[in-house]
């Protein structure tokens, strides 16, 4: 059985969206509700943080060592870490107060690819963009959503895997990351269909693609990811000591660690006090899986 292990005590309020960057070394995330972005260095334990003025709900690396486009709530920016230099680039659905920037990752192509969600009610009124190193923000014909959640791309960058998380079903479809067309949207994994005994309550969260093509899944309120294979089988299901995981990411030197965030948001005092591991990132060695590098805006790179 795959253990898993305490990267991080930082005891994030909703840790998301975590990264790893091969050129530095090192692991980026960010603690949405405290608008924090933190970088961790597993070789020495170092961590740094950047207060910004909005919520981080996602971002992505570029090809600039620690300089990194941020969908911050309602706008998309370049941050400097090194000055701390913050450039507006795009205002992200500004005529709508209750929806925000959330879950987002570059695509094969070096787009920017990143979805909103609805704060106000349950409605699906979120949405799914592209925004081009060219600077052109363009949304996705893909279907209004509540909470954008689950997006990754196979290694070939052909299919995008998103999903709409209360509705507790994964989502693929055709993917042109030269144009952001999208077609043959269909469902790629039903959580409903793997509560049989009405005990597994798990939605999916955020989502990475491993070396063989296969989609990890992290499941808010589940405590586990679900490894899918590309055709939407069930191949393994990993355990983790907290209830809201939220996003896996391979990483180390030879891609074989799997690093997860998780959250304490919602959960009651009587929930923290039995889930001692509410917040913290997560480390499982996985010496028989490989990741793939993480994609950089602005730069193509599709697995061989």
């Amino acid at each position: 059985m795959t253990k898993a292990t305490i990267l991080s005590d930082l005891r994030c309020t909703l840790g998301e969206g975590i990264v790893w960057d091969d050129e530095l070394g090192v692991l980026w995330w960010t603690d949405i509700q405290e608008s924090l972005l933190w970088q961790h260095d597993p070789a020495t334990g170092k961590e740094r943080q950047w207060s910004l003025p909005q919520r981080v709900g996602s971002f992505v690396l570029t090809d600039a060592p620690g300089v990194l486009i941020l969908g911050l709530a309602k706008k998309v920016v370049l941050f400097d870490t090194h000055t701390g230099t913050l450039q507006p680039l795009a205002d992200v659905e500004p005529d709508n107060p209750t929806t925000r920037v959330n879950d987002g990752r570059a695509d094969r192509c070096g787009n920017y690819v990143f979805g909103t969600m609805h704060e106000g009610g349950p409605e699906p009124i979120g949405s799914f963009y592209r925004f081009t190193p060219m600077g052109m923000l363009q949304r996705l014909a893909l279907p209004n959503i509540a909470i954008a959640n689950s997006i990754a791309f196979s290694p070939d960058g052909a299919t995008m895997y998103w999903c709409d998380t209360p509705s507790r079903r994964i989502h693929a479809c055709d993917y042109d990351g030269q144009t952001g067309d999208v077609s043959n949207i269909r469902i790629f994994a039903d959580l409903r269909d793997q509560d049989a005994d009405g005990r597994h309550k798990g939605s999916p969260d955020g989502s990475t693609v491993d070396a063989e093509g296969c989609l990890w899944n992290a499941e808010w309120g589940g405590n586990r990811l679900t490894r899918y294979a590309a055709d939407g089988r069930v191949l393994a299901q990993v355990s983790v000591p907290t209830s809201q995981p939220t996003c896996p990411a391979f990483g180390g030197a030879a891609f074989d660690a799997l690093y997860v965030t998780t959250a304490r948001d919602g959960l009651s005092a009587h929930r923290l006090a039995e889930d001692a591991n509410a917040g913290a990132t997560l480390q499982l060695a996985m010496p028989n899986v490989r990741g793939l590098p993480e994609g950089r805006f602005g730069h193509a790179h599709v697995a061989a």
